[in-house]
């Protein structure tokens, strides 16, 4: 499988990320993952974060230890606003990404904030769960969102097309903050199974599309992803 190249230096490593792939090797799947592919050019290579294996887009690798640890410090870094000790974080060292999505129904506001901590689902290990019902430790969670269309099907199904910019980074957090929000994200089929999908599409309809960070020079370096063919037609 080639994977495309959007951005490359001595130290790090930009990919766009096609859906159906995971990105690291897990206990259950003998499948090729992301990092089996770039480890015979990059020894040295590490995951700095991860996307689900339906979700697609812009996924960074940092190809040796330093790298990993200088992208690390950025993505735990909070973003702009959210409290820490010493007051508001003012967001500079913070990594930036972009999502789009598209969600079951029709969304009420234009522009919204979900600021609910995430946890273990008490159901289903492979879950997590925003709200009433979390097991377990929760982390911070803040998710910020835009309409960019609302549309419906022949067969009368509504559907959002959403912006959404995570200001934290937790596991499945879009998924989750869009499912306490009941309007889950179309075709997953963990948080809303069963439920009808967009026509054209046939994975979960998340994709990455924007990623902003510093490099070890100290540069500000924006990397977009080409929409995928099914978000595309969304535009029009």
């Amino acid at each position: 499988m080639k994977i495309k190249v959007l951005y490359e230096d001595s130290n790090i490593l930009a990919i766009d990320k096609p859906s159906g792939i995971l990105v690291h090797p897990d206990q259950k799947s003998k499948e090729k993952t992301i990092l089996d592919l770039f480890l015979k050019k990059y020894p040295k290579i590490e995951i700095v974060h991860r996307l689900d294996k339906e979700t697609s887009g812009v996924l960074l690798l940092a190809k040796n230890k330093k790298a990993h640890e200088f992208l690390k410090k950025q993505f735990s870094a909070p973003a702009l606003g959210l409290k820490t000790k010493s007051g508001l974080a003012d967001g500079q060292n913070r990594i930036n990404k972009t999502y789009v999505a598209i969600v079951d129904g029709w969304v009420k506001n234009d522009r919204g904030v979900i600021n609910k901590p995430i946890g273990r689902s008490p159901k289903d290990f492979r879950r997590h769960l925003a709200g009433r019902g979390v097991r377990g430790e929760t982390r911070e969670a803040v998710t910020q969102y835009r309409v960019l269309k609302r549309f419906e099907d022949t067969k009368g199904n509504k559907f959002t097309y959403l912006e959404v910019h995570p200001k934290t980074g937790r596991t499945h957090q879009i998924r989750v903050h869009m499912k306490y929000l009941n309007h889950p994200v179309a075709c997953d089929s963990l948080y809303n199974p069963g439920k009808p999908c967009p026509k054209g599409f046939l994975r979960l309809a998340l994709h990455a599309k924007s990623i902003e960070f510093k490099n070890l020079k100290g540069e500000t370096i924006k990397v977009e992803s080409l929409l995928p063919k099914e978000f595309e037609k969304l535009q029009k």
